[in-house]
């Protein structure tokens, strides 16, 4: 990163030391006029226009060789795929058109480069070909902003569901934590001036004169049955966080004083995922990055370095803070039975306050 920084530097005053010298040179009085371009600048600017046109797809082919592994594996909730659908559909249409456009303005730009005794030939306007440009991105936008709202109805649409699990995310500066729903299914109700109650033991601001509240499970480790629908209802108590699960494709901002919801089905155990050969080969990746860059620290015996083993994570994808860098909380999807014996082992909100 240091590279980068002195190399910027160098460079922005390459720039200012050329644009003292053009200064320089437009205060002095000359008869030849140097800054009207002639067949030899011309023929220069065309031929770097076209060298950039090769120098941008070859930096391109070079990104999806060098980091093409960066991207995160396959969706392992139900509507994931849908996104993803989605997504490489416009991933696709957006690089065929830069493609082309781009290809266009670059070799036209080097083609058809200025030339003494050249003059552009003068073309008013053609309805047919001014018909196709104009239709084509009309239907391939409505085509994709209809798939999109489609898409986005269908991952919103919370339907009635008795056997889906309710699950709180509460956000605070720098930490979540995790409310379910008891026995009755239902959240009880929660407000922060209730914060301070029970000594400090109520942590997420439960109601304590409603009965709905008794039974539910305060835990900052999220637990999830596979195949089983999830319905979160998110708060904030202090500022605008946003709850993002990115290997589940769901994302909702927390907003203080207010519930927002999603909802999704998680398709994949956190099992399955670690037996997953994208994530095998991620993870040994991000292990031999680890050990290059803590190599060092390891062999002085400062501290060691237990391998990196995959997890999902609840983040924050909004800068709330100093320390938004760090709020984050493991997710672990496992089987209905073993939800149900780690349920049993928690404390409910009734027992944690006698």
């Amino acid at each position: 990163m240091n590279i980068v920084l002195i190399f910027s530097v160098l460079v922005l005053i390459a720039i200012a030391l050329w644009q003292i010298t053009k200064i320089f040179e437009l205060s002095q009085v000359k008869k030849v006029n140097t800054q009207v371009a002639d067949d030899n600048d011309n023929d220069w600017n065309g031929k770097l226009m076209f060298a950039f046109l090769i120098f941008i797809y070859g930096i391109t082919l070079f990104s999806f060789w060098a980091y093409g592994d960066v991207l995160l594996p396959d969706a392992a909730s139900e509507h994931g795929v849908d996104y993803d659908n989605l997504m490489w559909i416009s991933f696709a249409l957006i690089f065929f058109v830069q493609t082309v456009t781009q290809a266009m303005l670059y070799y036209f730009s080097y083609k058809y480069r200025g030339q003494k005794g050249k003059k552009a030939f003068y073309y008013t306007d053609n309805d047919k070909l001014e018909f196709l440009w104009t239709i084509i991105p009309v239907i391939t936008l409505a085509g994709l902003i209809l798939y999109g709202l489609y898409t986005w109805t269908d991952i919103m649409t919370v339907e009635e569901n008795e056997d889906a699990l309710v699950v709180e995310l509460y956000a605070q500066q720098f930490n979540w934590k995790a409310r379910y729903a008891g026995d009755d299914g239902v959240l009880g109700d929660a407000n922060v001036r209730f914060l301070q109650d029970f000594e400090g033991k109520n942590l997420v601001g439960i109601d304590a004169t409603d009965p709905n509240g008794f039974d539910d499970v305060v835990v900052q480790e999220l637990h999830l049955p596979v195949g089983r629908e999830v319905i979160f209802k998110m708060r904030s108590q202090d500022v605008l966080h946003s709850a993002f699960m990115p290997h589940f494709r769901a994302q909702m901002n927390c907003v203080p004083g207010m519930i927002t919801e999603f909802a999704f089905t998680p398709s994949k155990t956190t099992e399955e995922m670690r037996l997953d050969t994208d994530v095998v080969a991620k993870v040994k990746k991000i292990n031999k990055i680890r050990v290059k860059k803590s190599k060092k620290l390891v062999a002085s015996g400062d501290i060691g370095l237990d391998p990196y083993e995959f997890d999902f994570l609840l983040l924050c994808n909004k800068i709330c803070g100093a320390s938004h860098y760090n709020m984050q909380m493991k997710i672990i999807v496992e089987s209905s039975d073993e939800f149900e014996n780690w349920m049993l082992d928690q404390r409910t909100f009734a027992e944690v306050i006698q």
